[in-house]
């Protein structure tokens, strides 16, 4: 069975890819702010993370605490296999619209 990303759980998820190990919910925000050019809510965020969670495509754990955050600590994310697998089908399906799509959309 496919699976359908929505556009959100889609950033999301390459965002993470693209963080790497530095995946957390801020450094999370910044990157879809900077990559998108929208600003993004905290809550709206983590609503979209705990979902992708509960469907298995993303894997958290807490790092150690930090003076900085005063003494709290921070909750990485990594993508899971069947995480990538959703991208990669949302990728294809995206690639195969495009090829057969009757107009060709071209940057100004």
């Amino acid at each position: 069975m496919k699976t359908y990303l929505g556009e959100f759980e889609e950033l999301v998820l390459l965002a993470i890819a693209c963080l790497g190990d530095e995946a957390y919910g801020v450094s999370i925000q910044q990157e879809l702010q900077i990559q998108c050019d929208r600003n993004i809510s905290i809550g709206a965020l983590h609503s979209t993370i705990t979902r992708l969670e509960e469907k298995k495509f993303l894997s958290s754990w807490t790092g150690g605490a930090t003076a900085e955050r005063g003494g709290r600590s921070k909750r990485y994310y990594a993508l899971t296999q069947s995480g990538r697998k959703a991208l990669v089908e949302t990728k294809n399906l995206r690639d195969q619209l495009w090829a057969q799509a009757k107009i060709k959309l071209s940057p100004r």
